[in-house]
């Protein structure tokens, strides 16, 4: 998560939402990124969809089994969608998403029975670090004039 929270920290620095993403496969990282929703000016663009792209090419495969997703911020439904159809089957997060959260918060998309792939999913690690960084982005956007 420390990983996650340095792309996290990447993103603010960009003048993005923070959020960062890390894919581990077998104890090795396979996949690093950040929100780059502004950067590339495509909706699509969220840290998970980036770093799961990453790890997809790493492995040679769109299943990403025996890999963990560590995220910042507890996924949206489009996020969460993904981890799904990649097969990814363990997402630990650290800070729920009450306006957007698709894992525990607003949904419960990766735990869906009627889907065909559940994943494990884990909230609150390291969350006092995540929720800060994500607080002092918005502080800083609302001083600027900026929503």
């Amino acid at each position: 998560m420390r990983q996650a929270l340095a792309q996290a920290r990447a993103a603010f620095d960009a003048g993005e939402v923070p959020v960062g993403a890390v894919i581990v496969h077998r104890e090795r990282v396979i996949a690093a990124a950040h929100n780059q929703r502004e950067t590339l000016q495509d909706p699509t663009a969220h840290a998970e969809m980036i770093a799961i792209t990453q790890a997809a090419g790493s492995l040679g495969s769109w299943r990403l089994l025996d890999c963990t997703l560590f995220v910042t911020l507890e996924p949206c439904p489009m996020c969460a969608g993904a981890i799904v159809q990649a097969r990814l089957p363990r997402v630990i997060y650290g800070t729920t998403d009450p306006k957007g959260g698709a894992c525990d918060t607003l949904y419960q998309i990766t735990a869906d029975p009627r889907l065909n792939h559940q994943a494990t999913v884990m909230g609150g690690v390291l969350v006092d670090e995540c929720r800060a960084i994500l607080q002092e982005f918005f502080a800083r956007q609302r001083g600027l004039g900026k929503k």
